[in-house]
């Protein structure tokens, strides 16, 4: 290792000389290491390396990841807990989960087995997750916020610096299923939801996958299909589910144009249960938003929502808003639906 970058919540960034490489590789690549899980990295360390995503030029993940310090191998680990995360891989993570027995949160998760109402807004993409906060926060500023992170992305929430940046909006970050690194670690999305909800005591939570997305260009080979079976765990739960809706004008994919393929196939085939699915005032009739929902109104509630300030919401936060590499004002109703599903959820606590 060469030299230490920038660090965030659970993460540090640097650069590392490679000793064994291909021609068409660069002599120094920039790598990222999760000290939780090897230690703490110093300059000039040697480093065991995982390339894929830099190969693959991921654009959330195009990092070389620290796999191990060889010459430094961290201390036995001797914390609570009996959960693993990432289970059977070589990077696995044992973590106490809030339900489980040794947990000072297990009577409280036992006994739970209501949201009690509480609203919950569903997203398909990591990138709306501030927008939505933006869009609670606007006119409930006081608004106890949780997230319940899934793993249909990155597995660590320490990967997100937008969650870094938006510690002070959250009441605390949940991960559920394979995902780890939250505030508190739970089984499912059922678990991360009453988590959120009777320990985090969120009046509004936001479920959506880390940073990163797997799709294929199929109609149900995307990890947003998770999507619609978190409206279910709502409902399921005698919560609101609240639907953000991924809508673009920018993206130049037909399946992502107007309303995505991913929201009406997560929204329209999964979730078999109601959610109020939000669409921002004023959208361009060309984008085509009417239509596409329309065969979702069968089971679902379609709710048009006032956008009036919530452009200064988005632009206040203290994090650059970027998804698929476009900014706010690039794709300005993305993250206007995003904040505007927010707003609504805020108007139903």
């Amino acid at each position: 290792m060469t030299g230490l970058r920038r660090r965030w919540r659970g993460a540090v960034e640097l650069d590392v000389a490679l000793e064994r490489r291909r021609p068409e590789d660069p002599p120094t690549v920039r790598a990222l290491a999760y000290p939780a899980l090897i230690g703490q990295p110093e300059v000039g360390d040697a480093v065991l390396l995982n390339v894929n995503a830099l190969a693959l030029g991921l654009g959330t993940g195009g990092y070389a990841l620290v796999v191990a310090l060889p010459d430094r191998l961290p201390a036995d680990d001797d914390r609570p807990g009996h959960v693993v995360k990432a289970r059977y891989t070589p990077l696995q993570a044992v973590v106490l989960a809030a339900d489980e027995d040794d947990s000072p949160h297990r009577d409280i998760l036992a006994a739970a087995e209501s949201l009690d109402g509480m609203p919950v807004v569903t997203a398909d993409l990591h990138s709306a997750l501030p927008a939505v906060i933006a869009g609670v926060h606007a006119d409930r500023p006081e608004t106890r916020i949780g997230y319940v992170m899934t793993d249909g992305g990155a597995l660590p929430s320490w990967f997100s610096r937008t969650l870094d940046a938006l510690t002070d909006r959250l009441a605390g970050v949940v991960t559920v299923g394979q995902a780890f690194g939250g505030d508190l670690e739970a089984t499912n999305v059922h678990t991360g939801l009453l988590t959120a909800r009777h320990v985090l005591r969120a009046d509004v939570t936001v479920v959506a996958q880390g940073p990163g997305n797997l799709g294929t260009g199929t109609r149900w080979g995307f990890s947003g299909v998770a999507v619609g079976e978190a409206v279910n765990a709502v409902a399921a739960l005698s919560g609101r589910p609240v639907g953000s809706l991924r809508i673009s004008v920018a993206d130049a994919r037909a399946r992502h144009h107007g309303v995505s393929h991913h929201s009406l196939t997560a929204y329209g085939r999964v979730a078999l249960a109601p959610a109020d699915l939000v669409v921002p005032a004023g959208v361009d009739p060309a984008l085509g938003v009417d239509t596409a929902l329309a065969p979702l109104r069968q089971r679902h509630r379609v709710v048009t929502v006032a956008v009036d300030g919530l452009d200064e919401a988005l632009r206040a936060l203290p994090v650059k808003l970027s998804t698929m590499g476009r900014d706010l004002d690039t794709d300005h109703v993305y993250f206007l639906a995003a904040a505007a599903a927010g707003r609504h959820a805020a108007s139903l606590v």
